[in-house]
C-alpha cells in the first residue's frame, strides 16, 4: 500500500468522523426543542420570567430565527468552543469545561494505563499457564471484574482503602501533578476494573491462538530465546486484536467517569455533566455532550490508525 492508499484510508476515516459528529451535533442541539417546556423557560432556569429577560434570551440564542439558522449560529460558535453561558452559574460553558477537562483526561489516561498494563500482563500469564490453577484463577477474577459496575467497585474501594485503612484520600483531585495522581489512584482503579477484565480475556484468547501457530514453533526450533519469540512473534500478532478493543475501552472510560467522579467528588467533566443534567442546564449539557462525542470519535480514529500501522492485512485490503 503506497502513500496515496494510506492517505485515502485516513481521509475516509476522517470524513466518517466528521459526518458522525455532524449528526450528533444536530441531535444535541435539538435537545433545546425536544426537552419538555418552552425553550425560553428552559433557558431561564430558576431565574424570574420578565419581558426583559425573555427578550434578552431571545436575542442571545436567536430564538426568533428558523431552526436551521439557529443551528448554524450555534455550530459556528461550537467550532470556536463557544457554547454560550451556563443556566446554573451564568458563566461561559467553555470556561468551566476548560477548568475541569484536564482532571478528567488525567483520570482517563491513568485508568487506561492501568487497564492495558495489568490486562496484558495477566492475559499473557493466563495464556502461558493455561489449564492450570493460575489460569483458572485469573479467568474467575476477570469474570467478577466484568460483572462489577464502576459505582460498586468505587464505593467498595472508597470504604476499604480510604475510610477503613486510610491509605488514599477519600475525595478531591489534589493539587500539583503528583498529588493529583495520588488522589486519582482509587478512582482510576475503580474505573479500570471492567476494562482490565476485558483486556485479560481478549489477550488470553489472542495469545493462545498465536501460540499454536506454525511460525511460533519454527521460531523456537531455530533456537530463538523465549523473550525474542514472545516480543517478536507472539505479542506482535496477538496484540492486533487487542488494539480494536482499545477504542471501546476508552468509550467505557468516558461513560464510567461520570459515575466515578461523582462517587469520589472529583471536579471533572463527568461530575459537571451530572450537575448539568440535574439542573436541566442545556447549554452545559450541549457543550459537554459534543466534547465527549468528539473524544470518543477521535479514540476510534486512533484505533483505526493503530490497526493500519500494525496489521499489514488492513493495508492490503485498503489498497484494493
Amino acid at each position: 500500500m503506497g502513500l496515496s492508499g494510506i492517505a485515502y484510508f485516513i481521509a475516509r476515516r476522517v470524513l466518517t468522523l466528521v459526518v458522525m459528529l455532524f449528526v450528533i451535533s444536530v441531535l444535541i442541539f435539538s435537545l433545546l426543542y425536544l426537552a419538555p417546556g418552552n425553550a425560553v423557560d428552559i433557558l431561564l432556569g430558576a431565574r424570574p420570567r420578565t419581558p426583559e429577560t425573555v427578550k434578552l434570551l431571545t436575542e442571545q440564542y436567536h430564538l426568533d430565527e428558523p431552526f436551521l439558522a439557529q443551528y448554524w449560529i450555534w455550530l459556528k460558535g461550537a467550532l470556536h468552543f463557544d457554547f454560550g453561558e451556563s443556566i446554573q452559574t451564568t458563566l461561559p460553558v467553555a470556561h468551566q469545561i476548560e477548568e475541569r477537562l484536564p482532571t478528567s483526561l488525567l483520570l482517563a489516561a491513568y485508568a487506561f494505563v492501568l487497564e492495558m498494563s495489568f490486562g496484558l500482563l495477566f492475559g499473557i500469564l493466563a495464556a502461558r499457564k493455561r489449564r492450570t490453577g493460575v489460569d483458572r484463577g485469573i479467568v474467575a477474577i476477570s469474570v467478577v471484574g466484568v460483572s462489577t459496575p464502576a459505582f460498586v467497585s468505587g464505593v467498595l474501594m472508597l470504604f476499604a482503602f480510604a475510610v477503613q485503612l486510610r491509605w488514599f484520600p477519600a475525595f478531591g483531585a489534589g493539587e500539583g501533578f503528583m498529588d493529583e495522581v495520588w488522589h486519582l489512584t482509587l478512582p482510576a482503579i475503580s474505573l479500570a476494573i471492567v476494562g482490565t477484565a476485558y483486556i485479560v480475556k481478549h489477550t488470553r484468547a489472542a495469545v493462545i491462538s498465536v501460540l499454536d501457530q506454525d511460525y511460533v514453533t519454527f521460531a523456537r526450533a531455530r533456537g530463538l530465546s523465549s523473550v525474542s519469540v514472545m516480543l517478536g512473534y507472539i505479542l506482535r500478532n496477538s496484540l492486533i486484536s487487542v488494539l480494536g478493543l482499545s477504542a471501546m475501552i476508552l468509550s467505557f472510560l468516558v461513560v464510567g467517569a461520570v459515575i466515578v467522579e461523582t462517587t469520589f467528588s472529583i471536579s471533572g467533566i463527568g461530575q459537571l455533566l451530572v450537575q448539568a443534567a440535574t439542573s436541566q442546564d442545556l447549554p452545559m449539557i450541549q457543550g459537554v455532550g459534543i466534547l465527549v462525542a468528539a473524544i470518543v470519535m477521535i479514540a476510534n480514529l486512533a484505533a483505526d490508525l493503530a490497526y493500519l500501522a500494525f496489521d499489514p492485512r488492513i493495508r492490503l485490503r485498503s489498497a484494493k
